[in-house]
């Protein structure tokens, strides 16, 4: 017992030596990784009537420092490196630097009406103090901050808007981010990318609101002096507040500038996180009244907009015929765009408008953390999750139901067919799921990295469809191709990883000459699960084994080329699951 505690105790100081000796290797490399956090944020393009959200957009990033010996590392402040922001011109030479455009042209009318939100900002100055890049009086006005609640860089109110610097729409401008020494603030080689910051004034409500439109309908309405501002973003919003005041007896016209949020709660404006006022607690949250107040009257030109998931193989409705993209960009930005656009819409995963306004109450497992099943849906919180739909792998996923993809493996909506609430479908099999209790944009997973950072922002998942190049720009950057983040060797040094099935969602080492030629045999022979998790039960391919990109393997049975998005079987090489054929 006593050589035991001995054997225990030199082994336990030989581990600590050995892990004060990793931690003290000095970083060789280093690599950038950042995200716009929901694939799209919105922003009024008007702020003299009412308002719904201001210039508010939001990136997290994370430095990776790779060692002599090969070995990555998340890295901090600690670490001496900080980031900021840059202006970046687009392929297409668009560039977005300031508030202005080059002509001294306010983008926005956001700073002459702010008062709408309290605010006594500057001219230009983002609600947390960061500015466009070119606008900066200071280094951190252009800053990231460090949040040690997630251990992730920040930079949150950037007040980018949906217009270039030449005074064009440009919906997805680009702005690098770059890693420098926080005591020299010298940019660190190689040390940098560059991301999408998508942002749209297409919230709108003027298909419904406008003058003579069916919600300011003189022979509906006939004692409301409907608005002939020639504006038309301030004619349908004057449109709205005169409705308001009419349903409800209150007098916002003569209050304006209006912030809707002042009594309908948004967790997006909660920007303490100190939850709803006493004022806001006596009225609907701004989700229920926008979603389930509106759910029945979504009709354009006379006839009602559809609102329900489209079923397997189903026809997309036009952008422009869609409920959600009256008032959601959509119909001319894309909020949603990437890898699902071709299968899903927003319903698929959200629900229709009264689900996703909390008219019914949430199944059992429905709430992001337990606390709140059987309640009204959370805004912002009780949301749809990578597990919904990526149920597991071949060997273990749910069954499959009439929502399911031909592929037998992902589910076209994130919810049982007949569950009204829209409750989130939560997976056995947690391969593919989020942290526990953490919506897909906070949550980390392989070596602590953030999901999106590999998979791209909610609702822009790589790879991003032709029409929307940026999105792609910071994929091809890290690993020479677009779609998800997977070549070991953008964080590991070639050569430097052992044959491992530990990498991300258990994966193997990918594009790894050792592993090709007769390194996975011992893996096969000692468990063909973990083979067939992802190669198929008769190992002829699946979803999840396809080649990323165009590969060439020299094996002992001659070379092997693939081209991206080919399924990757045992039967390439060998003429069946025994690894001596």
């Amino acid at each position: 017992m006593v050589k035991s505690k001995l054997q225990s105790a030199i082994l336990l100081i030989f581990m600590l030596l050995l892990s004060h000796h990793v931690k003290s290797a000095p970083i060789q490399e280093y690599k950038v990784f950042a995200v716009n956090d929901l694939g799209m944020h919105c922003v009024d393009d008007d702020f003299s009537t009412f308002t719904i959200l201001p210039p508010f957009n939001v990136v997290q990033a994370q430095v990776i420092g790779i060692d002599t010996q090969g070995r990555p590392s998340v890295l901090s402040p600690a670490n001496g490196v900080e980031l900021t922001y840059a202006p970046i011109a687009d392929r297409l030479g668009s560039i977005n630097s300031s508030w202005k455009d080059k002509y001294g042209n306010p983008k926005t009318n956001f700073w002459s009406y702010q008062q709408a939100y309290g605010l006594k900002l500057a001219q230009g100055v983002g609600i947390f103090g960061l500015t466009m890049p070119k606008d900066a009086k200071t280094r951190a006005d252009k800053s990231f901050s460090w949040v040690n609640e997630t251990s992730v860089f920040k930079a949150p109110g950037i007040p980018i808007l949906p217009i270039d610097d030449n005074g064009n729409k440009n919906f997805y401008p680009l702005l690098k981010i770059q890693a420098s020494n926080s005591a020299t603030h010298k940019a660190l080689a190689g040390a940098s990318t560059r991301i999408v910051l998508p942002v749209s004034d297409e919230t709108t409500c003027k298909n419904c609101h406008a003058t003579n439109a069916s919600a300011a309908d003189p022979v509906k309405y006939p004692k409301i002096a409907w608005s002939i501002n020639p504006d038309p973003s301030v004619q349908y919003r004057e449109n709205v507040l005169k409705l308001h005041d009419a349903k409800f007896t209150t007098a916002l016209e003569a209050a304006k500038p209006v912030l809707c949020a002042s009594c309908h709660y948004s967790p997006a404006l909660d920007l303490t996180g100190s939850g709803p006022s006493e004022v806001q607690k006596l009225h609907k949250t701004m989700s229920a009244v926008m979603h389930d107040n509106h759910a029945n009257k979504m009709v354009l030109n006379g006839v009602k907009l559809p609102d329900k998931p489209v079923l397997v193989g189903g026809k997309i409705p036009n952008p422009a015929k869609q409920s959600c993209y009256q008032c959601h960009p959509g119909s001319e930005t894309r909020c949603l765009r990437g890898a699902m656009t071709e299968n899903v819409t927003c319903q698929n995963c959200h629900g229709n408008m009264q689900a996703t306004g909390g008219h019914y109450p949430l199944k059992t497992g429905g709430s992001l953390d337990g606390k709140n099943d059987g309640g009204k849906r959370r805004p912002w919180v009780d949301l749809p999750r990578c597990q919904s739909c990526h149920t597991g792998d071949e060997t273990n996923h749910l069954p499959v139901t009439a929502s399911t993809s031909g592929d037998g493996l992902r589910e076209h909506f994130a919810f049982d067919i007949v569950d009204r609430s829209a409750s989130p479908r939560l997976a056995t099999n947690k391969r593919f799921a989020e942290q526990a209790n953490t919506l897909y944009r906070f949550s980390k997973g392989h070596g602590g990295v953030l999901c999106e950072n590999c998979h791209n922002s909610t609702h822009a998942i790589w790879p991003g469809d032709a029409k929307h190049p940026n999105d792609n720009v910071a994929a091809i950057k890290a690993q020479g191709h677009t779609g998800t983040i997977m070549e070991c060797t953008t964080c590991h040094k070639n050569g430097s990883l052992a044959l491992t099935l530990n990498g991300p969602h258990g994966m193997h080492n990918v594009n790894d000459k050792e592993w090709a030629n007769g390194g996975h045999s011992d893996f096969y022979e000692h468990n063909a699960k973990s083979c067939q998790s992802c190669h198929g039960l008769d190992l002829k391919g699946s979803p999840l084994a396809k080649a990323a990109a165009n590969r060439v393997f020299v094996t002992e049975f001659g070379t092997k080329n693939y081209t991206a998005g080919q399924k990757v079987t045992c039967f390439d090489c060998h003429n069946g699951p025994n690894f001596d054929d």
